[in-house]
């Protein structure tokens, strides 16, 4: 992830292209209701945005074709649910695309597969998890973020060893290859995205507690903690 221009063979390239688009419709939709009912979320949508976009650009060279670097997706996931990060995150890569030459426009619905739509709804789910076996909010920012990271990779890998499956053991054989080879560099950067995100995420819940009780990830007991700690 990114997945280079044309390194894809057309047909996968399009493949990847039709899922993905389906969710990003969605996603458009339920932006746009966001932004209309809480016109006061758009600071903190674009904040969520650009943590994505200057995340994902940090790349270190890896499979052929490909790079390592962290997503960012999983504190827009957090904040605004899985369907509004695949708006955000195709943005994101489109922009990084044209841009920064990184990634590009055939790959993009296999890049946006992958990190904008898997990678937050993965995320999201071990974030929701971890919550509901009662653990402290930093703990299940911490995994979300890192699960957030690391499917985005193991979904790259599928879309590698389906296109160059490997000539002896196959799609298994070049999935086992690619992701070996991913996880030298993915699993540090998972850890620290995921470190990174806490540190964020402590200070939203100082400077937008109000925020982030309307978006259900603080309770009003815990933003009211927050407060009282602020005052001390």
């Amino acid at each position: 992830m990114h997945i280079a221009e044309g390194y894809l063979p057309p047909a996968h390239a399009a493949a990847w292209g039709v899922a993905a688009a389906p969710f990003i419709v969605h996603g458009v939709r339920a932006l746009t209701r966001e932004v209309r009912s809480n016109p006061e979320s758009t600071l903190l949508l674009g904040a969520s945005g650009a943590f994505t976009f200057v995340l994902s650009a940090l790349k270190l060279p890896s499979v052929t074709g490909s790079c390592s670097h962290p997503t960012g997706t999983g504190l827009g996931a957090i904040l605004f649910r899985p369907p509004i990060m695949a708006v955000l995150g195709t943005i994101t890569l489109l922009f990084q695309a044209l841009l920064l030459a990184h990634g590009g426009l055939t790959t993009l619905g296999a890049n946006a597969f992958s990190m904008a739509i898997v990678g937050p709804w993965a995320g999201y789910g071990t974030y929701l998890l971890v919550r509901r076996f009662g653990a402290p909010l930093m703990v299940a920012v911490f995994f979300g973020a890192f699960v957030a990271d690391l499917s985005t990779y193991c979904v790259t890998s599928v879309q590698l060893a389906l296109a160059f499956p490997d000539q002896g053991s196959g799609v298994m054989g070049a999935l086992a290859k690619f992701g070996s080879i991913f996880a030298v560099t993915q699993i540090p950067l998972a850890v620290s995205e995921g470190l990174l995100t806490v540190l964020v995420m402590r200070l939203l819940t100082q400077s937008s507690k109000g925020e982030l009780t309307r978006l259900g990830v603080l309770t009003r007991s815990a933003a009211k903690r927050h407060e009282e700690a602020d005052a001390r």
